[in-house]
């Protein structure tokens, strides 16, 4: 029994060893990366107030998210002026298809792009932003969202679910059914027409073409101004 317990002691350090080796290869930040150049003034713009029709399942403050429990404070979505701008109208060109969009994040406060970082494993972190370079969302110029159906108000499905951390995610997968696909497909075309582009590796994800041009930002939701 001594032996056994000694084993299973051994095999756990080492488990542990090579963790915090493969972290200690890329170690996360303690504070956002120092930026140099010139870049547009922050001008945050929450998504509701240019059109209420924009429906929201903020994720990140509550429990149903890959953290499990919540990271924001407030459930609340913010872009970049100009890509608020070009949202509000993607989601007006959707309603004679009967459709709206449905939120699930947009700008994102450096801190929790550390958080995500953090608890990911490093075989699945082609799924979230490495702190060491800033997020997208973190300039406020990246969204997550999907389709809604505006008759029912219930989400429409797609190939996968939001966040999900599969094959499934990836825009160009061929599995799902028929429907799922031109409706993932049909949010796509809607948001290129707009200057959005779509992440790799998540369907959900669109980063605005402009986003280079703003700074990282940690600010907390409620000290949006």
């Amino acid at each position: 029994m001594k032996r056994l317990l000694l084993l299973l002691l051994c095999g756990l350090l080492i488990q542990t060893a090579f963790a915090q080796e493969a972290d200690l290869s890329h170690p996360s930040p303690k504070n956002p990366p120092k930026e140099k150049g010139d870049f547009k003034k922050t001008d945050l713009v929450e998504l509701v107030s240019l059109d209420p029709s924009i429906k929201l399942d903020i994720r990140y403050a509550t429990d149903n998210n890959l953290v499990g429990r919540p990271v924001y404070t407030q459930a609340r979505a913010f872009l970049q002026r100009p890509a608020a701008e070009a949202l509000a109208k993607i989601n007006a060109s959707l309603k004679e298809k009967g459709l709206g969009l449905m939120v699930f994040d947009g700008y994102r406060p450096w801190s929790v792009t550390k958080i995500f970082w953090d608890i990911t494993p490093v075989e699945d972190r082609i799924f979230v932003a490495d702190p060491n370079q800033g997020s997208r969302h973190n300039r406020g110029c990246a969204v997550d969202l999907t389709l809604y159906d505006l008759a029912t108000g219930e989400e429409i499905q797609m190939t996968g679910v939001y966040d999900e951390m599969t094959e499934r995610s990836y825009p160009d997968y061929t599995g799902g059914t028929e429907k799922q696909r031109q409706m993932r497909d049909l949010l796509r075309s809607a948001m290129e027409a707009e200057g959005f582009t779509v992440y790799e590796y998540e369907w959900w994800h669109f980063d605005f073409n402009d986003w280079r041009s703003y700074r990282i930002t940690n600010v907390p939701f409620e000290k949006v101004k």
